[in-house]
């Protein structure tokens, strides 16, 4: 991973610095394991795709609730679908919650 540039509206900047596997925890201790993340010391956020949320067996759904939106993050069991995570939303229709980094390996240049 050398040179990897993100583009922006001020421009492009090289943010991406490594990459490897990292183990997220959640609020409510539901675990991500992603072996591809990007590594960016300057981030302050975070982005977790659909595809990760899934690839760790887990499902999503989306609620209205009191006139927010929520993302569920379930898990099925005997056939029932249980709540592990419920996210709200930006305006902006991003949903966010806080993480804890349990592990991780970074491979930087």
């Amino acid at each position: 991973m050398s040179n990897a540039h993100v583009n922006a509206i001020s421009g492009s900047s090289k943010l991406i610095e490594g990459s490897g596997r990292v183990i997220i925890l959640l609020p409510k201790c539901t675990k991500f394991v992603i072996d591809d993340a990007l590594y960016s010391i300057k981030s302050q956020r975070n982005l977790l795709s659909f595809k990760d949320i899934c690839f760790n067996g887990y499902h999503i759904e989306t609620m209205n609730e009191k006139n927010i939106k929520y993302l569920y993050i379930k898990n099925v069991e005997c056939g029932k679908k249980y709540v592990l995570e419920r996210l709200p939303a930006f305006s902006s229709s991003l949903y966010y919650t806080h993480t804890s980094a349990i592990e991780s390996h970074t491979i930087t240049n």
